[in-house]
């Protein structure tokens, strides 16, 4: 079935459905990883935007359970060159399309996504609309101009768990983390968990309060999507829980902390997004190759805080990718330790969250 990609700045891509039918809009943005579809695919972060993939082929070696990062598909629709309906890998239960024609989630190939990511990489990520029905240029066009967008929404209430759960640990407990579940992705929980930690992961707006209550010894602020300046209550909460455990953000959690910390966030033009980003440690001179999947950033120079030391920055443009507290165990990551799938270069940092959480036993 024909379907029409149509870009806010005036760009159609024609290409063909290979799952689902209809209409969707959202965020028209990239992902350089070769593999992992199904694990972008489930990740929080992307809810409200349309995922391109600039690898040429998708699908060759199907979907398993065991690889959602969450417990559907997040991203609106997903665009790809050329999809292979014949997977090939023991462990496939299913194919991508069956798995997106069960979510209802529109899939379409043929598109020229060379062309559609140099587009945005020179223009930015654009609001967009794809449509099975309406190929009418100028309604498609307009649609899509008139789309939210990311600014100022917060999609972190669509995301987050609706009640308290727990997480157990894999081997002998050691610690009580709380999470606070901004879109969290599994192998988080699971990277944690395997490192001794049991888990209470409590909905984004669980107050400072009510976190002191459950006497955790340490917490964890998650991934998660749409604009970091949306959220002033998760930011309000994470400002008062500052120094009363040890406190580890990745991602969103980076960038909420950035603004406890006194910061700002901007929107960078395409964002980061693939397993490949180089980041170059500051404490210890190496550099990281990491897995990340952000469009918003903490502006490196808004941190007044003395108290606040720079630990990471990305080497393609500078940007803040981690930070400390100097007196406080307190620290926070742009990228993505868990890694699923990707590098585990940075996967230390789990392991220097459960020293903090030992040394202040």
């Amino acid at each position: 079935m024909k379907a029409v990609l149509a870009l806010e700045d005036g760009s159609l891509f024609e290409g063909r459905t290979f799952a689902g039918e209809g209409e969707v809009r959202g965020e028209v943005v990239f992902n350089t990883s070769m593999t992992g579809y199904q694990e972008i695919l489930t990740d929080p972060s992307y809810k409200g935007q349309i995922v391109t993939l600039t690898y040429p082929l998708i699908g060759n070696y199907g979907v398993t359970e065991q690889d959602a990062e969450s417990g559907s598909i997040q991203a609106e629709a997903l665009i790809v060159r050329e999809y292979q309906d014949m997977p090939s890998n023991w462990r496939s239960e299913r194919s991508l399309a069956d798995y997106l024609n069960e979510a209802g989630v529109l899939g379409i190939e043929g598109i020229d996504t060379r062309a559609l990511t140099r587009r945005i990489r020179m223009h930015g990520a654009m609001k967009g609309i794809i449509s099975t029905s309406d190929h009418n240029r100028e309604s498609l066009i307009r649609r899509a101009m008139e789309s939210p967008g990311l600014i100022g929404r917060d999609l972190v209430k669509r995301v987050t768990c609706e009640s308290v759960y727990t997480w157990k640990a894999e081997e002998q407990k050691r610690f009580h983390v709380v999470a606070l579940d901004y879109g969290i992705k599994r192998n988080i929980l699971r990277s944690l968990a395997h490192r001794g930690c049991d888990l209470k992961v409590v909905p984004a707006h669980t107050g400072a309060d009510d976190i002191k209550r459950l006497d955790p010894d340490g917490i964890f602020l998650s991934n998660g999507p749409g604009d970091p300046a949306a959220v002033p209550y998760v930011v309000d909460t994470v400002r008062k829980l500052v120094g009363f455990r040890p406190m580890f953000g990745i991602c969103l959690g980076h960038q909420i902390m950035g603004q406890a910390f006194g910061g700002k966030t901007f929107k960078l033009k395409f964002g980061h997004r693939g397993g490949n980003q180089p980041v170059k440690n500051l404490l210890t001179g190496k550099v990281e190759i990491t897995s990340q999947n952000h469009g918003f950033c903490v502006d490196i120079d808004s941190i007044k805080d003395r108290q606040v030391q720079i630990t990471h920055i990305n080497l393609n443009d500078q940007t803040l990718e981690g930070m400390r507290h100097r007196s406080l165990p307190v620290f926070c990551v742009q990228y993505h330790p868990e890694a699923a799938p990707g590098p585990h270069d940075a996967s230390y940092l789990f392991d220097h969250f459960i020293q903090l959480m030992t040394e202040d036993a």
